[in-house]
């Protein structure tokens, strides 16, 4: 796990999610959902609390859950979640070079996924089930289809200009 801590865990926000969905066993995976949505990232700290929270359950059990599913996260995750696409169509019709441009653009290092200003992460995923408009990039969610290095700067640049908009 990470060493950095860049926000405080505010537990009583943990412990309103906990009461909202139910200190049970079977709730594990909705609260971590929760709580991941509330900082962005599964804080050390957090995991901990709710392993001593929840009846039947170790804090090594809910670290267990946490990396076991991929869509959990450790470390801190960008306002923005850039998911580009290396499934086969979308690797054949080039993706690489589309994850190329978004690492450089955003000095993203060797295992880092997260640009230090913290607007953007960037990951690769094995698919997006949009093979039909690959190479597809999702970001937050919203589909970009038929990506180039080019395009995707045209649209990193628009989010970043609304960002110094707003």
């Amino acid at each position: 796990m990470s060493t950095e801590t860049p926000c405080a865990v505010n537990f009583k926000k943990v412990d309103d999610i906990i009461a909202s969905i139910g200190a049970k066993k079977q709730n594990l995976i909705a609260i971590l959902q929760k709580v991941q949505e509330e900082f962005r990232f599964l804080p050390q700290e957090a995991i901990a609390y709710i392993g001593t929270k929840i009846e039947g359950l170790s804090p090594a059990e809910v670290y267990g859950v946490a990396t076991f599913y991929a869509q959990f996260s450790l470390e801190p995750k960008g306002k923005y979640e850039v998911k580009c696409c290396d499934g086969t169509a979308c690797h054949v019709r080039g993706s690489m070079p589309v994850y190329t441009y978004l690492t450089q653009r955003f000095n993203l290092e060797e295992g880092k996924f997260t640009s230090k200003d913290g607007l953007f992460s960037v990951e690769t995923v094995s698919c997006l089930g949009a093979c039909g408009l690959a190479p597809v990039v999702v970001i937050n969610g919203k589909v970009y289809p038929q990506m180039t290095p080019d395009a995707v700067k045209i649209v990193i640049d628009t989010i970043v200009a609304q960002e110094q908009e707003g």
